[in-house]
Formats: structure tokens, C-alpha cells, sequence
């Protein structure tokens, strides 16, 4: 693999195309330019974060650029001591011999013997252990290239150009708090590509969202315009075997167009866009009503006609939503539309919803599930829901002629709050929310959202 000390070798990918050293040198040296980066000065990339698109990401990055070393440099944080229980250990050691390429490398890099150990029961691995070899404890069954790993803050991020937040977004402002710490001295500001999916809410002194970027922004003085959000239809373990995919990185113009460009390969094309609002906040969006997709999926033993029903609904409110955020919100077509479809498929939040409507979770087990990381849809669920409901935000209910909070137009929304939040309910009630026949048809919602002067700036505080 590129990176790991072993001989260099060009990537031919699934759809027959092949990544030559001198485009991906002059992607490497256009990005140092706008950087201004001078000679022996490499560009610093660091992830923060270790779950499995964070992983991904940088693992991603690595084989395409971790050759040019003296150009580019390219590191993950992650907390360290975490333990590998032994049920993961065990599994582990099936997977590498499994994968003769993998045995390979890790018997020439002399790591081997300490998985036979760990599956003995000889000692124990952690976490960061195995992300240097190319193991993501959330993504096992993929191993991904040798990163280099840092498991100091302050070292990973002093020097950073640009940083990628894979954190959980209930993690996120605790973590670059610190980072701010770090970065006091700073002459110029890095750059910030942030991967999160979810919101918090604030209910006070106005009801307000705060998005991952917004976080970041309050947590460092990192200007926005230098923060970024990058989302797509993108499942990472699908992505990192070289399956077609394709993503959007939004924010301003100076960054995403070069880092559209930088990103970008044959098998994962990146796109750019200006409209960072819509496309965060359907990132978190998309999670809310995922859990519920895999609700429906598992308690009508996969039907399609009502998982399709289903998904007429979510997305009509989805998009009600957004207009109460954005005047003129992105359509959600397109990757964005792509984005909701596959969460809803197969993400770990139709995951999560799926195993709580067959009985083999619970909700007492926390939303950080072992091997599937943080189940972002949970908390956000309860932001949503919680800034939907005030009264300050009142819009006229055309068919009730009268004045409503916005969630009570959110008939799925309150409904999940119910089941995972309030627990007054079981997951059933998904289907007879679904199945409500005072339920209007879902285009209705879309024409009140874009008809009705529904837009509330104050809730991105602007």
C-alpha cells in the first residue's frame, strides 16, 4: 500500500481507469500554491476523529498522496487505550487470514504475531493500536491502508493545514475546544473539512440550530469561510473497496472549488457547492428519519410499498424543514436526494431502527453501539424536535386555519421523539403514524413550506 514503506505502486480502479503519480502530483502542488506553501514545506493534512468514514476519508487520502512524502503529509487523531475485546480480536485475526495481501503486509511489517497473541488471549490490542495497521474498530471486516497515527491532540493539529473532523457531532465542539488551545499562536487559520452529520438545538435567549461548522466556528474563531462540510451518498466501507461514489463539498469559494479538485478521483467524484445550510442540515436530517426507515424496513418484513411510502413522507418533511432554515434551500435532488436514499437503505441509523423494532437492542444500551460507533440520528431527533416545538416559531397551518409550532406539520419527527426519546411508545407507532388516515398527502407539505413565507433566519442566528 502507498504509505506503509513497501514498494509504490499506481491504483487501477473498478471502472478501469488509473491514477498516474503526475495528475496526482499536480493536484498535490496546485493546493500547496493556494496554500503558499514554499519548498520543503509540506501540506499538513490531519483527521480527527477514527470512526469509519473519518478512517475512510484519510485512508483514502493516503493511497492517493501518502507517496509524496517530502509534498504532503497526512496523519489521524485518535483518543488512545481503548481496549479490543477479545470477541473483536478473535474476528480480527479471521479477517487478515483471510486476506492474503493484508497476512503479507502485516507478517513484512513484523505487526503479525501480536493478533495471534491478542486471539490467545496473550495480551491486549487498542484501538489505536490497529488503525496504524489499517484496522477501523468500527469497520472491521475492511481493512483500509497503514496510517499514521497520533494519539496527542496537540501534536496531531499545532501545525495542521487542513483538518478533517470525522468526530461525532455530539463530540465535535468538545474535542476543537481543545484544539483551540493549540492554535492561540497561529498566524494564518487552517482550513477545516468537516464530515459530521447532526445538529444541536438552542432553545435560548432566541430557539436557534447550531450545525458541526457553526461548532467549530465558536470553538476555535476559525473564520467560516475557511470551514467546510463534505456529505454524500456515501457508505465508507462501500467507498473505500473502490465502489462508485460521489459527494459535495460546500462553503465558500476559495476552498471547495480546490479541494473539490484535490479530492476528487476516478471512483469518488466530488462536487462543489455554495449552499452549506441545506446540505449540513440534511445531514443530520437524513439520520432522524433513517432510524425510522429501518423501523418500517423490519416491522413489514421489508416491504417495499411501505418503505416507499415511508420515504414520500420523511423527504416531504425534510424539505419543510429546510425551508424554515434556508429562504432558498437546495432542492433535494440529486447527490442530496442520493444521500437521504442511501442512509435510508443501509446506514447505521436504518441500522440502529431496524434492530430496536426487532427486540435485539434496547434503548437503555445508549446510542454509541459497539462496532457501528455513535448513532448520530438519536440526538438529533431530540434537537429537532425540541427547536420545532416552540411556540416562538409559530407558522400558519393552512388547513387548520390557525398558528402551529413546525413540528406539529412533522407528524413522522414527533413520532420518533415518542418512540426514542419520551419512550412513551413502542416502535409500532412508526406504522400507525405511517398509516394515519388523517395523514395529507406529503406533496401538501412541500407546497405549504414553499408557498408560505416560512423562513425563520434566527434559527441559523442570522
Amino acid at each position: 500500500m502507498v504509505g506503509s514503506g513497501e514498494e509504490v505502486t499506481s491504483h487501477v480502479y473498478s471502472n478501469g481507469l488509473q491514477s498516474t503519480n503526475g495528475s496526482v502530483e499536480e493536484k498535490v502542488d496546485e493546493l500547496r500554491r493556494l496554500f503558499g506553501k514554499a519548498d520543503g514545506d509540506p501540506l499538513r493534512i490531519v483527521g480527527v476523529g477514527a470512526g469509519a468514514w473519518g478512517s475512510v476519508f484519510v485512508a483514502m487520502l493516503q493511497d492517493a498522496y501518502g507517496n509524496l512524502r517530502e509534498k504532503v503529509q497526512i496523519r489521524i487523531w485518535r483518543r488512545a487505550g481503548r481496549d479490543v475485546d477479545k470477541a473483536t480480536a478473535e474476528h480480527l485475526f479471521e479477517v487478515i487470514n483471510s486476506r492474503e495481501d493484508v497476512l503479507r503486509r502485516l507478517i513484512r511489517r513484523c505487526a503479525y504475531l501480536k493478533y495471534v497473541e491478542a486471539r490467545l488471549g496473550d495480551r491486549t490490542l487498542h484501538a489505536d493500536e490497529i488503525l496504524k495497521d489499517g484496522f477501523c474498530l468500527n469497520m472491521i471486516d475492511t481493512p483500509l491502508c497503514p496510517l499514521k497515527v497520533v494519539t496527542n491532540l496537540q501534536e496531531a493539529v499545532w501545525d495542521a493545514d487542513i483538518v478533517i473532523n470525522g468526530l461525532p457531532s455530539t463530540e465535535t465542539r468538545e474535542v476543537f475546544q481543545e484544539i483551540s488551545r493549540y492554535w492561540k499562536e497561529r498566524i494564518t487559520a487552517p482550513v477545516i473539512v468537516s464530515l459530521a452529520k447532526g445538529i444541536e438545538a438552542e432553545l435560548g435567549p432566541e430557539p436557534r440550530i447550531v450545525t458541526p461548522t457553526q461548532m467549530i466556528n465558536r470553538a476555535t474563531g476559525v473564520p467560516i469561510e475557511n470551514i467546510l462540510y463534505l456529505g454524500g451518498p456515501n457508505i465508507a466501507s462501500e467507498i473505500y473497496n473502490r465502489e462508485y461514489a460521489n459527494a459535495r463539498i460546500c462553503g465558500a469559494d476559495k476552498w471547495r472549488k480546490a479541494l473539490a479538485k484535490f479530492l476528487r478521483h476516478p471512483h469518488f467524484i466530488v462536487w462543489d457547492n455554495g449552499d452549506l445550510v441545506t446540505h449540513e442540515v440534511m445531514g443530520g436530517l437524513k439520520n432522524v428519519y433513517a432510524i425510522g426507515a429501518g423501523m418500517v424496513a423490519a416491522l413489514t418484513n421489508e416491504s417495499a410499498t411501505s418503505k416507499s411510502v415511508y420515504f414520500a413522507h420523511c423527504t416531504s418533511e425534510m424539505i419543510f424543514i429546510t425551508h424554515l432554515l434556508s429562504e432558498g434551500p437546495e432542492k433535494l435532488a440529486g447527490p442530496l436526494l442520493a444521500d437521504t436514499y442511501v442512509t435510508l437503505l443501509k446506514g447505521r441509523n436504518a441500522w440502529y431502527g431496524q434492530k430496536l423494532a426487532k427486540g435485539e437492542i434496547n434503548l437503555d444500551m445508549g446510542d454509541s453501539i459497539k462496532g457501528k460507533g455513535m448513532i448520530q440520528g438519536v440526538s438529533a431527533v431530540k434537537a429537532f424536535y425540541e427547536l420545532l416545538s416552540q411556540s416562538s416559531l409559530n407558522v400558519y397551518h393552512p388547513d387548520e386555519n390557525k398558528h402551529v409550532a413546525p413540528v406539529e406539520l412533522c407528524p413522522l419527527l414527533k413520532t420518533l421523539h415518542k418512540i426514542l426519546i419520551v419512550r412513551e411508545v413502542s416502535s409500532e407507532a412508526i406504522l400507525q403514524a405511517l398509516r394515519d388516515e388523517t395523514m395529507n398527502d406529503p406533496r401538501e407539505r412541500i407546497e405549504i413550506a414553499q408557498s408560505h413565507a416560512f423562513y425563520k433566519p434566527s434559527l441559523l442566528g442570522q
